[in-house]
């Protein structure tokens, strides 16, 4: 079960803005993340520095690389533009996260 992380900024004083946003996600972009095979998804906040850090735990058959081309995604990424950093497309700007450390499980 492959993990992605990344990391994003929010811009000065949108946490709130942010959350509740994200408390009202749209289901028919919740379907798509979920038909990509995106099987956990978790977003933290660093208050201090803006930064959100994002944790994706994928199917191995997943297509998360597909969900750029997604009406819905890129929506939501004109949607969610005014409150983070982001590429020309609307895109979040993202840094991929190396994996240092993993505790897993006991058997």
């Amino acid at each position: 079960m492959p993990i992605r992380a990344l990391r994003m900024t929010l811009h000065p004083g949108q946490e709130a803005e942010y959350r509740r946003r994200h408390d009202a996600i749209w289901p028919e972009l919740v379907t798509a993340l979920r038909e990509a095979g995106i099987e956990e998804y978790r977003i933290f906040l660093d208050p201090e520095s803006r930064h959100l850090f994002a944790i994706m735990t994928l199917a191995d058959d997943h297509r998360v690389d597909d969900l750029p081309s997604l009406p819905v995604m890129q929506r939501w990424w004109h949607a969610m533009a005014d409150i983070m950093d982001t590429e020309p497309d609307a895109s979040p700007q993202s840094v991929a996260l190396d994996e240092v450390f993993t505790l897993l499980p006991e058997e």
